[in-house]
């Protein structure tokens, strides 16, 4: 026996697929600009390192 849908069960069912739809390309789309900014992160050249410091010496005490 076959139980029909209604028309807003219907419109219920097909705008329950497009939200969830819309929430795994959101999700992957958020994966791949997460997967590009290491990407990024890891292409950047490292900081330059400080100068050193050079110490006077006193060698006149």
């Amino acid at each position: 026996m076959e139980i029909s849908m209604t028309k807003a069960e219907q419109v219920i069912e097909r705008a329950m697929t497009f939200v969830a739809v819309s929430k795994a390309l959101r999700e992957r789309e958020q994966e791949r600009r997460a997967t590009w900014t290491r990407r990024v992160e890891i292409s950047r050249p490292l900081p330059p390192l400080p100068r050193a410091v050079q110490l006077s010496l006193k060698l006149d005490s």
